[in-house]
């Protein structure tokens, strides 16, 4: 038994962090199925921050949970590696007691009884000794390896939860940054679809920019005409689903309808009437939105909606205009 004592000894300086799952009650990764925390492919951009919003909370109180275990665990171990050290001097001299008699040590020991009840007392003290002694070190050899392996296991799941909570930050900043593209929640109030769908892009120059163009189309709209980009403009909207009533080319004014570059999309069947319920204005606000994410594929000038206008290059303003276009989103093209 006292022979194992170097090895227990040797092999226990070095206890490998090897890792391990969480137990049972630990905290585990957000659970991204459950009600409330996907949206589906008609979600509104309203639906989609909340989700985002709700995954980043979640997201953020397992970082703390699994942060906190992590602590008490290093105060576990700082505890298993105090009581391992005041093993050792115990534990060395035995090994270098062994080591310079060898076996003749227990040997030497033994024969020294007095006499055969003594050699055998001495022989069970020593059995004990050792017993307990490997009991000892395997028990805390073992307890180090528990703790080492749970606070392993923390830290590969903290950086999962660092990682989560990352990706989570920037889901949440590309719901807001998709919001504001398109007005944010004080024109759509969230009520706009958080996808649209993709346009074919018009033709471009060979510079890769759109070169005006004349009003040489017949407009699908009035007797009047329209530009080739605006045609297409008008193709791809009626494509994308939007089929209510429309007007383009208009005589007189200074702006681009009398030069067959605008379009003016009713949120009625016939005619034009302010947004009066959710069904009216979810229509504006999903055409808008179509607009302005695909301005650059489309050649898109500006557009207005609901006392607001947008540029592609400074994006939002107010709009106080002659019409409030409350009644329309209106389009002009390159």
């Amino acid at each position: 038994m006292l022979a194992l004592a170097p090895i227990v000894a040797i092999s226990f300086l070095a206890v490998p962090a090897s890792p391990a799952g969480a137990e049972p009650g630990d905290s585990g990764a957000p659970n991204e199925g459950t009600s409330g925390d996907t949206v589906g492919k008609n979600a509104t951009l309203d639906d989609v921050i909340e989700s985002s919003n709700r995954r980043f909370v979640a997201a953020k109180a397992a970082v703390t949970k699994s942060t906190a275990a992590r602590k008490r665990l290093a105060t576990e171990i700082r505890v298993a590696e105090a009581k391992r050290l005041s093993l050792l001097p115990e534990v060395n001299a035995i090994a270098g007691q062994q080591y310079r008699t060898g076996h003749l040590g227990a040997a030497g020991f033994l024969l020294g009884s007095q006499n055969s009840d003594d050699f055998l007392a001495k022989a069970v003290s020593l059995e004990e000794i050792n017993a307990m002694q490997d009991r000892k070190l395997a028990e805390l050899n073992r307890a180090i390896r528990d703790v080492n392996a749970k606070k392993a296991a923390l830290d590969a799941e903290v950086k999962k939860y660092e990682t989560n909570l990352v990706a989570m930050r920037k889901q949440k900043e590309a719901a807001d940054k998709a919001l504001a593209l398109v007005g944010g929640e004080s024109l759509t109030h969230g009520l706009v679809l958080a996808k649209s769908p993709s346009a074919t892009p018009a033709p471009r120059n060979s510079d890769g920019g759109f070169s005006p163009e004349g009003c040489n189309v017949a407009d699908p709209t009035t007797n009047g005409c329209i530009t080739a980009r605006t045609h297409h403009m008008y193709k791809e909207v009626k494509k994308a689903g939007f089929n209510r009533f429309v007007g383009c080319h208009r005589n007189g004014g200074p702006f681009e309808h009398p030069k067959g570059r605008a379009c003016d999309w009713s949120l009625q069947n016939r005619g034009f009437a302010p947004a009066h319920n959710a069904d009216t204005r979810r229509y504006g606000n999903n055409l808008m939105a179509f607009l302005v994410r695909n301005a650059d594929k489309l050649g898109i000038y500006y557009v207005i909606w609901y006392k607001q206008i947008w540029f592609p290059a400074s994006g939002w303003s107010s709009y106080s205009g002659p019409s409030d276009h409350t009644d329309h989103v209106h389009v002009s093209m390159l």
